[in-house]
């Protein structure tokens, strides 16, 4: 009888625990992370903190924090100007490819949550 519970239950966790995994953001990364998308379209306020907070959520419900802060390093590196990005620009198609899936993260999630990219100051959007 108990065997049937555990099984019964795990048939019901399981589909969810995939996400759950995928959902680890610790709340300091997602407040940065806010804070610094707040800056990028024009400033503090309401109008740019709810599709901030959307946007890494949605990021945040795709993929692992993990996964992401590996992939947002070497996007960082990726753009570095110079003989020294040259080394992650040739980079093996593996590294590549976290760097295209970072982009379409970032960029699903901005279409998703009506992220203008706005710059400080107001410029026009990017």
């Amino acid at each position: 009888m108990m065997k049937k519970v555990v099984l019964a239950l795990a048939v019901v966790v399981a589909p969810g625990l995939e996400r759950a995994l995928a959902n680890d953001f610790p709340t300091q990364a997602r407040v940065e992370f806010v804070l610094a998308c707040m800056n990028l379209e024009g400033g503090q306020s309401y109008d740019t903190l709810y599709p901030c907070v959307c946007m890494i959520d949605r990021i945040a419900s795709q993929i692992s924090y993990e996964d992401y802060t590996t992939a947002e390093t070497l996007n960082f590196l990726y753009s570095t100007p110079g003989e020294r990005g040259g080394i992650f620009r040739d980079a093996a198609p593996e590294a590549r490819s976290r760097i295209e899936q970072f982009q379409t993260l970032h960029e699903d999630a901005e279409t998703s949550c009506f992220v203008s990219r706005r710059r400080a100051g107001g410029d026009e959007p990017s």
